[in-house]
């Protein structure tokens, strides 16, 4: 019962945490660093560069998330969009909160990575991998980061074929391509654009893509073993007391001979390939095929 209670709990607050999360992640890595990382946000970063004012990443953040969460609520889901409004609301306010109030700021100072000319790459690497882990549970847990998130949930939902990560960065390339203008400087009385604020943005967009698209896959990574045998019995004992699994046992039949074959299908945990293949190689007459398994799910009992 406590433990369905914290979960309730964990649930109902993940996207104000997230929220928070991520605008730390803005304020101590993206805003000082001069460049716009994707989405929603970097729209509201390239704004906020422009106007000159940091206020302005928390405005403009709510100024298009709130109608792209109405819109989700109607055209998506209604649990979705409130806790992707939840999570808007609470990085955009966190984020006034981590500029604005003067103690907070002068605090976070102390953790703000500014980058130099040689580790500019470290900013973008950063805020990445923390926008994947954002993007990640807020997934896993119904929501998003709003924005281009809740485009590509749509385009998703529409087309169920196309995959949400790379409609996302698809989404995200154009302000890629928005802030090689955004960014420039005078130089000599003329104008002069940078390609740096372009890479960082791409490099942000895959690393938290990536991440993100790890976090929801899960990180139960496996190999399924499909084994045609006529030594079904002995590899049965072999897999259950040497590797501590199960399989599961078919009959099958040789097109070429129409001889009688077992099939045994097995999923190992990878650290256990090399265990497989040695016990493999004690039966010469069995032919097996190797696959990656990106995620198990079910409710496993261990062999005793």
């Amino acid at each position: 019962m406590k433990k369905n209670r914290l979960s309730k709990i964990v649930y109902f607050v993940s996207p104000f945490l997230l929220g928070a999360l991520l605008a730390l992640n803005y304020a101590l890595f993206v805003v000082p660093n001069n460049f716009a990382p994707s989405g929603v946000n970097g729209i509201a970063v390239i704004i906020q560069h422009l106007m000159d004012n940091t206020e302005y990443v928390s405005y403009v953040a709510l100024l298009i998330n709130v109608p792209l969460c109405v819109f989700a609520y109607f055209k998506i889901e209604k649990e979705f969009a409130l806790r992707t409004l939840a999570f808007s609301l609470s990085y955009s306010f966190s984020f006034l909160l981590f500029t604005k109030v003067e103690a907070v700021d002068k605090f976070l100072s102390l953790f703000r990575y500014v980058s130099g000319d040689v580790d500019t790459i470290y900013p973008a690497l950063i805020a990445g991998l923390v926008m994947g882990f954002c993007i990640g549970f807020s997934v896993k847990s119904n929501s998003s980061t709003g924005g281009t998130d809740i485009l590509a949930k749509y385009v998703s939902k529409v087309r169920p074929d196309l995959n949400f990560f790379y409609v996302s960065f698809a989404l995200n390339a154009l302000v890629a391509v928005a802030s090689y203008f955004a960014f420039y400087e005078y130089v000599d009385g003329r104008i002069v654009f940078y390609y740096k604020p372009v890479c960082l943005c791409v490099i942000y967009s895959f690393v938290s893509s990536f991440v993100g698209n790890r976090i929801i896959a899960g990180l139960k990574h496996a190999c399924k073993f499909t084994i045609v045998t006529d030594q079904c019995d002995e590899l049965e004992y072999e897999i259950t007391h040497t590797l501590k699994h199960s399989a599961t046992r078919l009959h099958g039949v040789g097109i070429y001979k129409h001889h009688d074959k077992e099939v045994l299908i097995c999923i190992v945990n990878t650290h256990q390939v090399a265990d497989f293949e040695r016990i493999i190689k004690k039966y010469p007459n069995t032919f097996v095929y190797i696959e990656s398994v990106d995620q198990t799910i079910g409710n496993f009992v261990k062999v005793k």
